[in-house]
C-alpha cells in the first residue's frame, strides 16, 4: 500500500525537501505537505461540506459517481501530480476550494495556485509565476459555461487533464462524469454547516462509492474507466493507511494492505472476471471496515492524537 505512500515518499526524497518546510515532515499524511502551517491542524481535521445536488435521472447519477471518484484519483492527472499524490480534490476539497493549500512553486499565498506552471506541464507552462485564488466550484460564479449542450466544460476539463497536468487521455465516460460532477455542485445544495470532520467513515464511504462505480464500469464493459475507478478506491485506501501510523496499529495497516492488494488483483483481471471478483472483494471488505472503525480513536483520524503529533497551535501575531 504502500503505493500511495511510496509515491509521496519518493517525491519527498527527491524534490519536496527542497520545496517544503519541515513542519509537516513528522506526519505520515501526504496532505500535510501542501497545507500552510497555520492551517495544518484545521486542514487535517475538517473539510468543506460537499454541495452535491442529486441529479434527477439514474443515468446522470451514475455519471456523477464516476466523476466524483475520478475527481479524487491522482492517477487521473498523471505526471508530477500523480507522483506527488495530488488530485483535483487536493485543491477543490469536497468540490469546493482549499484556503490552506500551499505548494511552493505553485502557490503565492495560501489558497492560490499557478495553473500555468512549467513544473506540472510542458504544454501550458508559460515560464511566469502567476498564482490565482483557487475557486470554489460550488459557490463562485462559474468561469466556464455549465450548459451541457455547449460542452464547454468537457473541453475545459479535457485541457486541464492532458495539457495543464500532462495527464493521460481520459475515457469518454470519465470525461463525461467529471463534467456531470462539476455541474451537480451547487451552492443551494450546500449543507447547513460549512465544514465537516474528516473521519474514517467518510473515507470508507468514498472507497465504497468508487468501487460501486467501478462495478458499473465493469458490467458496462468499459475497461479503461474501470481501471481508473479501482485506482481511485486504492488511492483512498492509501490515505486511510497514512493515518494508521504507529507500531500498535500494525494489524490495521496489514488489513489495509491486503485490501489494497485485492483491489490491485481485480484491476488486472479481464472484465468478464472483474465484476464477480470485485463483488467478492466488497463482501470481504465489510468485515475489514468494521475492524478499522474499532481502531479509529487510536489513529490520526482522532483530532486529539493528531494535535499531539503536530504540537501546540502556533501563537497568533
Amino acid at each position: 500500500m504502500g503505493r500511495g505512500r511510496a509515491f509521496a515518499r519518493a517525491l519527498t526524497g527527491a524534490l519536496l525537501p527542497v520545496l517544503l518546510g519541515a513542519a509537516s515532515d513528522a506526519l505520515p499524511i501526504a496532505d500535510a505537505r501542501w497545507l500552510a502551517p497555520a492551517g495544518l491542524y484545521e486542514g487535517l481535521t475538517r473539510e468543506p461540506g460537499e454541495c452535491l445536488a442529486p441529479p434527477a435521472s439514474e443515468e446522470t447519477r451514475r455519471s456523477v459517481e464516476i466523476g466524483r471518484a475520478a475527481f479524487r484519483a491522482p492517477l487521473l492527472l498523471g505526471g508530477q501530480a500523480a507522483r506527488a499524490g495530488l488530485s483535483c480534490s487536493t485543491c477543490h476539497r469536497g468540490g469546493r476550494t482549499n484556503p490552506a493549500f500551499l505548494f511552493p512553486g505553485l502557490s503565492g499565498g495560501p489558497g492560490t495556485a499557478d495553473v500555468t506552471s512549467s513544473f506540472m506541464s510542458k504544454v501550458r507552462g508559460d515560464g511566469r509565476f502567476n498564482p490565482k485564488p483557487i475557486p470554489d466550484l460550488a459557490a463562485d460564479p462559474p468561469r466556464i459555461s455549465r450548459d451541457p449542450a455547449k460542452r464547454d466544460l468537457e473541453h475545459f476539463i479535457h485541457g486541464l487533464i492532458v495539457e495543464e497536468f500532462d495527464g493521460p487521455e481520459p475515457s469518454p465516460a470519465v470525461l463525461a462524469g467529471l463534467a456531470a460532477y462539476v455541474r451537480a455542485l451547487n451552492a443551494h445544495a450546500c449543507p447547513r454547516e460549512p465544514s465537516r470532520p474528516i473521519t474514517l467513515a467518510a473515507m470508507l464511504a468514498d472507497t465504497d462509492r468508487a468501487v460501486a462505480a467501478a462495478l458499473d464500469a465493469a458490467n458496462g464493459c468499459d475497461r479503461e474507466t474501470y481501471r481508473l475507478l479501482v485506482a481511485a478506491a486504492r488511492s483512498t485506501l492509501g490515505r486511510i493507511d497514512q493515518r494508521f501510523d504507529g507500531a500498535e496499529l500494525g494489524r490495521s495497516r496489514a488489513l489495509l494492505r491486503r485490501a489494497d492488494l485485492g483491489l490491485e488483483r481485480t484491476r488486472a483481471l479481464p472484465l468478464a472476471q472483474a465484476a464477480p471478483a470485485l463483488e467478492a472483494w466488497r463482501a470481504r471488505w465489510r468485515t475489514g471496515q468494521e475492524a478499522l472503525l474499532r481502531q479509529e480513536s487510536r489513529s490520526l483520524f482522532s483530532p486529539e492524537r493528531l494535535r499531539e503529533r503536530i504540537g501546540p497551535a502556533p501563537a497568533r501575531p
